[in-house]
């Protein structure tokens, strides 16, 4: 479930409360003629975190809209696009990145008396309630599923390094770990602890003088 929605029911009881505010649109100057539209253009602060738990646009941050409304028989048509800007973790490297996130809206809002509304389950279709259209709950669901679950700060992050954990993307081209083979672990050991220098010529020298 998209982060955030929880509190999706708190936040739009208050934004019920201003018929044309927010994510809230009042179609009263649309009517109901069918081919009648209007268009839309608005800037929304979003009052909560929307999105995933890894990646989502923060509580605070502007969201653009600009949407045509259009009347149809059985209700409002609602196409456009939404925007603005994510804030995540890269689930390779795990540094804070941001990045632009646009959506492109089509939904059908049926009015209360259509056949559209009478036949359909409340999930299978968003309804007009008291002549406006509340689009934060679908622009949630918009949201949280064009997010990526493995969100990256690039398509090519190299990641972090398995051995030390640097970040590979500043640690050079040059960097690498010596890997010894376990098996000759001791042998190694016991050549880093042997007195002398190792060269069996220097010995031999030594006893001939």
């Amino acid at each position: 479930m998209p982060a955030g929605s929880g509190s999706a029911s708190r936040s739009n009881a208050a934004s019920r409360r201003m018929p044309d505010a927010f994510f809230v649109l009042d179609t009263r100057s649309l009517g109901r003629r069918p081919g009648t539209m209007r268009e839309l253009r608005r800037t929304v602060t979003t009052k909560d975190r929307i999105g995933l738990d890894l990646i989502a646009i923060p509580a605070g941050s502007e969201v653009e809209l600009d949407l045509m409304l259009q009347a149809v028989s059985e209700g409002v048509l609602v196409t456009g696009t939404v925007s603005g800007e994510t804030a995540g973790e890269c689930t390779r490297c795990l540094e804070p990145f941001t990045a632009e996130i646009e959506l492109n809206l089509t939904e059908l809002f049926a009015y209360p008396d259509s056949a559209t509304e009478q036949t359909t389950e409340d999930d299978e279709v968003h309804r007009l309630v008291d002549d406006t259209i509340d689009l934060e709950p679908v622009i949630i669901d918009a949201i949280g599923l064009e997010l990526p679950l493995q969100p990256l700060c690039s398509p090519d992050c190299p990641g972090l390094c398995s051995e030390c954990g640097v970040r590979m993307a500043i640690a050079g081209s040059d960097h690498g770990h010596e890997i010894l083979d376990p098996r000759w672990a001791g042998l190694a050991k016991f050549a880093t602890e042997s007195p002398g220098s190792g060269s069996p010529d220097s010995g031999a020298a030594d006893k001939d003088d």
